[in-house]
């Protein structure tokens, strides 16, 4: 079992922001759907500016993205004979006074607003929902660069499909190849790959584990019984393992794009 944690601030993503709502601190909880979202997130990349607002069409609640571009217009070139191939190149009309800009394309707004749906939640149908429970963790870490681990881990599922043999992909475990994530509490975590055909594994060093909030002990468990604390005492050769699939893996490693600093990433030990 794997568990990441990841905050974004909200000074990250928005500039500025409005929230009223009559639920307590004033909460919005929403259930949308993420590739229309995706898509129309794509599409403000080179927007000048772009706004979201929570709303209703047609009695359905949106949130209506509103991007505004800049395109460049085509203008009108007038320069002399050149306009004219059978005008008189020296005639008295050939050569007249122009603005210099008139051959130049001229900026225009363009806006263009996307819809996506969402649901609205009450706060008592979002109270029941939690992250599962789960036994305490064996290693916590601090991932390095999210965009450099995710080319690495990109790097060996290309690999290992590559060396599956052609008549046996798409059929069991070979279709889905399966990372190898270990860290220590030492400060070291490694990505490897195994197959019949491959073998390899990039090791990171230096890394930091932060210690653990005291307020989140379990039933005033004593720190020093912590598994992680016990994984420490063990020394820089014992690891916590799990394996991952490695399509998987690079989806959760995308959220880099956002924030490319690191990730606190808590792994437990199960039977490989």
């Amino acid at each position: 079992m794997l568990r990441s944690r990841r905050s974004l601030s909200v000074d990250s993503i928005f500039e500025d922001y409005t929230i009223q709502s009559a639920a307590p601190n004033n909460t919005i909880n929403l259930e949308l759907p993420l590739p229309p979202l995706h898509r129309a997130l794509k599409s403000a990349l080179n927007a000048s500016s772009a706004s979201i607002r929570l709303t209703k069409k047609d009695g359905i609640p949106v949130l209506s993205l509103t991007i505004i571009t800049n395109t460049i217009s085509s203008g009108n070139s007038a320069s002399g004979f050149l306009n004219n191939a059978n005008s008189d190149p020296f005639g008295d009309n050939a050569f007249h006074e122009e603005n210099l800009d008139a051959g130049l394309g001229r900026d225009r707004e363009a806006t263009v607003t996307q819809d996506i749906p969402v649901r609205v939640l009450t706060a008592d149908s979002v109270e029941g929902i939690h992250e599962p429970r789960v036994r305490e963790p064996d290693a916590h870490i601090m991932l390095p660069s999210l965009i450099q681990l995710k080319a690495i881990s990109d790097r060996f599922t290309k690999l290992a499909v590559a060396t599956v043999p052609s008549g046996s992909r798409g059929v069991g475990i070979a279709s889905t190849p399966k990372l190898e994530l270990a860290a220590n509490m030492h400060g070291s975590l490694k990505l490897s790959i195994s197959t019949d055909a491959l073998n390899i594994s990039s090791v990171w060093t230096g890394l930091s584990n932060p210690e653990l909030d005291p307020r989140q002990a379990v039933d005033d468990e004593d720190p020093a019984e912590h598994p992680s604390a016990r994984l420490k005492a063990a020394g820089p050769d014992a690891w916590s393992t799990v394996r991952i699939d490695g399509r998987d893996w690079g989806k959760v490693l995308s959220v880099g794009r956002l924030g490319g600093r690191v990730v606190a990433c808590m792994l437990q030990l199960f039977p490989l």
